[in-house]
């Protein structure tokens, strides 16, 4: 249910980059993973080096939505330096 935006958001934040590889996601040398993360009051995490998304088990699907999107676009600014 994301759109072109959000589907770039959400690549950018677990992967690094906001671009599928030309060859498609079977050309990465790290291959995209979702992991089960503990707590249900965290907000996702992801680790870029190994194109990991880790996941809270939430108790619905509108939390892990807006749990989501804050990581999304909080997490979309870097850190704040200009």
């Amino acid at each position: 249910s994301l759109t072109a935006e959000q589907g770039a958001l959400l690549l950018l934040f677990a992967t690094g980059t906001s671009k599928v590889p030309i060859n498609g996601f079977k050309s990465l040398t790290q291959k995209f993973t979702l992991y089960k993360a503990s707590g249900i009051n965290r907000l996702p995490t992801a680790h870029t080096c190994f194109n990991r998304l880790d996941l809270p088990i939430y108790t619905s699907y509108e939390t892990l939505k807006k749990m989501m999107f804050i990581a999304l676009y909080e997490g979309s600014e870097g850190f704040g330096f200009r």
